[in-house]
């Protein structure tokens, strides 16, 4: 053991408390051991009724994203050694709370579904598989390493004051698309994120960029779906 740390985590059921609170709790540190490890040890030995998310525990599913120490991390690969003595654990800011650090990720995925998440082509199908070349796969790569934590959206000040605004994370996957060069359905797409409350409501703040445990630039994305909505509009009017 390396010593314990002290966790301050916030706590609220809107079934039976009146307003948040935080809980304290401590816990013995070990080599390699994660904030996700210690809210696991506090549930098992200290308080069962803490409620938190969490799913693949290798960074990869964005379940157990939170802010934790005054800043948007994944539990399961924050070092409690690298982040103590001292831990403050908040669910996602600016998300409606469930339960302690489960937060309704609904309204994150209702405009997800929105930019119509997969591949969409009218042409023949392959005999075998479509084939893309490095430079292709490139164009897309960072994009495709998103996993949906939600810190973006939660960061994204835009989201805060407009309920129906798409957010960061949609608008970085529809651009995963639209520069997919498998996809076929780049006009049908950039028709959903070209309104008021898509591309065009970004204020090119960059909270998302910080935000994102993965370094993608969502801002980048959105800029060149901008960039593409022009260009397809002035063909279109070049055509007329």
């Amino acid at each position: 053991m390396l010593g314990k740390v002290a966790l301050k985590v916030f706590r609220f059921d809107p079934e039976r408390d009146a307003s948040p609170h935080y809980d304290r709790f401590e816990v013995a540190v070990r080599e390699g051991e994660t904030v996700l490890e210690a809210l696991f040890d506090i549930l098992e030995n200290q308080d069962g009724s803490l409620a938190f998310r969490f799913s693949c525990r290798g960074a990869v599913c964005g379940s157990c994203a939170g802010y934790i120490n005054g800043s948007y991390r994944l539990a399961c690969e924050t070092q409690l050694q690298a982040a103590g003595p001292e831990i403050t654990i908040d669910p996602l800011p600016h998300v409606p709370i469930i339960r302690d650090l489960v937060v309704d990720m609904g309204p994150f995925f209702d405009k997800y579904e929105k930019i119509m998440p997969y591949l969409k082509t009218q042409s023949q199908p392959p005999e075998k598989e479509h084939l893309q070349s490095p430079q292709q796969r490139k164009a897309v790569d960072s994009y495709i390493d998103c996993i949906l934590c939600a810190a973006c959206y939660s960061a994204c000040p835009v989201v805060w004051t407009n309920k129906d605004y798409l957010g960061p994370a949609a608008l970085a996957k529809a651009y995963r698309f639209v520069a997919d060069s498998r996809d076929e359905a780049a006009r049908e797409r950039i028709k959903v994120v070209a309104g008021e409350d898509g591309i065009w409501r970004c204020h090119t703040i960059f909270n998302c960029v910080e935000s994102c445990p993965k370094k993608i630039n969502q801002t980048v994305a959105i800029e060149k779906l901008r960039a593409k909505t022009v260009s397809q509009r002035l063909k279109f009017w070049e055509r007329g």
